[in-house]
């Protein structure tokens, strides 16, 4: 096939944002509405502010 990637080029935080943008899609698409801000916070891993 090609050439193999050149894992150097490798960024973590690029690719926790891309699962984190994934878990959303998933989420929204099995939501029935909107989701709610505290649904988009607990998907993220975000803590509630007291």
């Amino acid at each position: 096939m090609g050439k193999e990637l050149d894992l150097r080029l490798r960024d973590e935080d690029v690719l926790s944002e891309i699962e984190m943008t994934s878990n959303l899609m998933i989420a929204a698409s099995e939501h029935d509405g909107p989701l709610t801000q505290a649904q988009v916070d607990e998907i993220l891993g975000l803590r509630p502010t007291a």
